[in-house]
């Protein structure tokens, strides 16, 4: 197996391993099959995300030391997750550890990130025959830099867009706010429901207008956010994880 000898920590958001253990499962067996060698410490737990965002970052040293003293041996560390992602990579920050704290920072990535910028892959062979609406969520795009913001007058990239666009069967609709946001913003959809919600509607409408079976997205934050107005929509629409896509049939390496 070509990166066998990585060692490949496998960070699974205390949201995603709740609600969407399925992601989780994904991302093992999509990483697993690319020829990575993958370990699950068991005793991870939240990233802190929730409580900085609500302005209690001096809250999360536990946290940190948690995800240090789990994480801090791999070569690198992984996440179906942008936002979670770049809470670590910008505020991950333990006591008396700040050399440590900077190493942990730069090795973790967001899954479609590690795939493209770090195996240097930009084609899996798997099938997933549907149309496809891709949500580019705001850490992931803004914050870790997957996609080119279509605000700015530059090249256009999109690296989850160049992974579906290559999944045999998969037809990816265009949409009219490719990269708008969803409303979900963590505590965001607390404090601001109603605008949350508002938000959450208008790009729901975008992908239904132009036909899209699923939803799909590097961030599952963003997509059970989307998920409960398709459900109280009563639509037929589906989200799913990008994971789970690439995931999808793909035969495991020799």
């Amino acid at each position: 197996m070509k990166y066998s000898h990585l060692k490949i920590g496998l960070f699974i958001p205390c949201y995603v391993d709740q609600f969407y253990p399925q992601v989780g499962i994904a991302t093992l067996e999509l990483l697993e099959k690319l020829g990575c060698n993958v370990g699950f410490p068991l005793n991870q737990t939240c990233c802190g995300q929730p409580m900085a965002n609500s302005g209690f970052e001096h809250l999360t040293n536990g946290c940190n030391t948690l995800f240090m003293n789990s994480f801090g041996e791999f070569d690198y560390i992984v996440s179906p997750s942008g936002s979670c992602v770049l809470h670590i990579k910008d505020h991950l920050k333990v006591e008396g550890k700040p050399t440590e704290s900077k190493e942990v920072r730069k090795k973790v990535y967001e899954l479609v990130e590690f795939i493209t910028d770090v195996l240097k892959i930009d084609f899996i062979q798997a099938d997933f025959p549907h149309r496809v609406g891709l949500h580019q969520g705001c850490h992931g795009q803004r914050g870790l830099h997957l996609a080119q913001m279509s605000e700015l007058n530059a090249e256009p990239f999109s690296k989850p867009e160049t992974l579906l666009r290559n999944v045999k069967g998969l037809e990816l609709v265009e949409l009219d706010r490719k990269d708008e946001c969803c409303g979900f913003g963590g505590t965001f959809c607390v404090s601001e429901e109603a605008v949350s919600v508002k938000m959450g509607k208008d790009r729901v409408a975008d992908h239904i207008r132009h036909d899209a079976e699923y939803i799909t997205g590097s961030d599952m934050s963003c997509l059970m956010h989307l998920e409960g107005i398709l459900r109280r929509k009563n639509s037929e629409v589906q989200v799913k994880h990008i994971a789970e896509i690439l995931n999808n049939a793909l035969p495991a390496l020799a």
